[in-house]
């Protein structure tokens, strides 16, 4: 009877990639740079395994949302006293924070799990175009394009 193989760890090969997010919409960003991290782009791809990439977000500020979401998502928080509810819309969170707002929408497709919590942090965010991984040799990505 033949196994299922489940990748070991000296098996993988990790790869970093930039992403530009100028001009492209909050959620179909996100969706591409957390198949990234997942690995769900190779073939090696497994549920229970780290398999994925690390990514490179530059521009974060640039990035858009469609439709009246600017001024109508709204992101809430809980200190966890009684009336400790915290709303903040898009908008103002773009204006403090602009990188946050790629960070929450990747989170928010990630496992909610230990491994969930292992993949968050191979997400690099940066407001501008500038970014300190120079380093690793990240290699462009398209969000859209073929992979």
């Amino acid at each position: 009877m033949k196994r299922t193989p489940s990748p070991r760890p000296d098996e993988i090969e990790r790869r970093w990639f930039v992403v530009d997010a100028a001009g492209i919409p909050v959620g179909r960003l996100s969706t591409a740079i957390a198949r990234l991290i997942m690995g769900k782009h190779k073939p090696i791809y497994a549920p229970h395994v780290d398999c994925g990439d690390f990514v490179i977000v530059v521009n974060a500020e640039k990035s858009v949302f469609t439709g009246q979401k600017e001024g109508e998502k709204t992101y809430y928080r809980h200190s966890g006293q009684p009336g400790g509810l915290k709303a903040i819309v898009a908008g103002d969170v773009r204006r403090q924070h602009p990188a946050r707002l790629v960070e929450s929408a990747v989170h928010g497709m990630l496992p909610k799990s230990s491994l969930g919590r292992k993949l968050r942090r191979k997400l690099k965010v940066y407001a501008g175009a500038e970014h300190p991984h120079h380093a690793q040799k990240p290699e462009p990505f398209v969000p859209g394009a073929a992979s």
